[in-house]
Parts: C-alpha cells; structure tokens; sequence
C-alpha cells in the first residue's frame, strides 16, 4: 500500500465527519502531564488536534504532525484561530517514511493504529531515541474495539502494554518503563454516543 492511498484513506476518514471546534485533550495525556514543567512536545497522529492544542495552553512547545492533510489544514486554522499558532508547528509525516527533526520532552502517540502494514515498533523506537534525557513517551492503545470504530474485526488482537515495549526493545540500562496498565473509561463517540472501553497505556522515560 503506498503513502499516497494511506493519505486518501485517512483524508476520508475525517473528512467524513465534521471538523471539531473544541476538540477536548485524551484524559491519558492530562493526568500524565499533571505537574510536569513544560518543554517540546511532539505529538504523533494529532488527528483534530485536542492534545496538541491542550499541550500549547499548558506552555508547551508542541510539534504536531499527522499523515492527513485534512487534519493538518484544520489543526493549523484551529491554532490560528486560539492565537496558539506561535507555540504549534504542524507537520504532515508518513511516521514510516519520515520523522519530525529535534529532541523532545515529551512524546505522545494516541490510538496509533492503522489497517496498513506499517512497522509500528519501529517508529515508536524512534520515538524513543527523540527523547531528552529525563524525556516521556506516553503511548495509548486502544485495549477493545469501540462501537464506532473504523475497525470492526471481531478477532482483532490488542497487544498489551508489555508486548508494546517488548517490540519496541529498548535497552534498560536507558529507557524505564514507568506505567504499564490497562484502565477502562467511558468514552464519547459521534453523536454524542458513549462506551465503556480499555485503554492499554505506557509510559517509558529516558533516563540516559
């Protein structure tokens, strides 16, 4: 499958549905970031941009990038329109082919899925070695299929925080798993609809 179709699909996915005004931050990344000094963020699959534009009010510095240029336009009309588009930088990154240039602080990658064969363990490896000294890579899968989920497969699997590191296969001596577990939280969908759903979080910090 080639960038260019995976772009298509994504485009589609959002533009099917209506821009968000107010898109509200993940609760995995506010209770995470809760007491942290701000710094350089990056957030990887920004989607409507509700952590990126989150992260900016906080007084962070926040590269946000995403392989849809339908989110990348409305992201970047939302910061203008905040008067947060001097603390954003959108960017629009195949995370497979290409990846934001700089260190970080802080990385989050929300719901990084996609139907496509992408090395996922290997864009979060690099992920990783974006990191400061001190960094976080906060990653938040979805740990059970939501009713309005673009991926309805019955036998889909949902690796597990400990698979996720374990593929990602950092050394220890360098990187510290500081939260792996599955929380549950009800979840709002289109139309207002809601669903208890699982959350598979980890949270790894460079230590060197």
């Amino acid at each position: 499958m080639s960038t260019t179709e995976m772009s298509t699909f994504w485009d589609g996915v959002y533009a099917a549905r209506p821009a968000a005004t107010d898109p509200r931050p993940n609760d995995r990344l506010t209770e995470t970031v809760a007491g942290l000094p701000p710094g350089d963020a990056l957030d990887l699959g920004c989607g409507d941009g509700g952590d990126a534009l989150w992260l900016a009010r906080q007084g962070w510095r926040v590269t946000a990038v995403d392989i849809s240029a339908v989110t990348v336009e409305r992201l970047a009309a939302l910061a203008r329109s905040s008067g947060l588009d001097n603390r954003i930088v959108i960017e629009r990154h195949a995370l497979h082919e290409s990846f934001p240039q700089g260190e970080f602080d802080l990385i989050c990658a929300h719901y990084l899925h996609t139907p496509f064969d992408v090395d996922r363990a290997t864009v979060l490896r690099t992920a990783a070695h974006a990191l400061r000294p001190g960094g976080r890579l906060l990653i938040v899968d979805h740990g059970s299929t939501m009713p309005w989920s673009w991926n309805q497969d019955p036998d889909v699997h949902h690796p597990t925080p400990q698979e996720v590191a374990a593929g990602i296969g950092l050394d220890p001596a360098a990187w510290t798993v500081e939260r792996a577990d599955t929380p549950r939280r009800i979840a709002t969908g289109p139309g207002g609809r809601t669903a208890e759903v699982t959350d598979h979080v980890l949270l790894i910090r460079r230590t060197a």
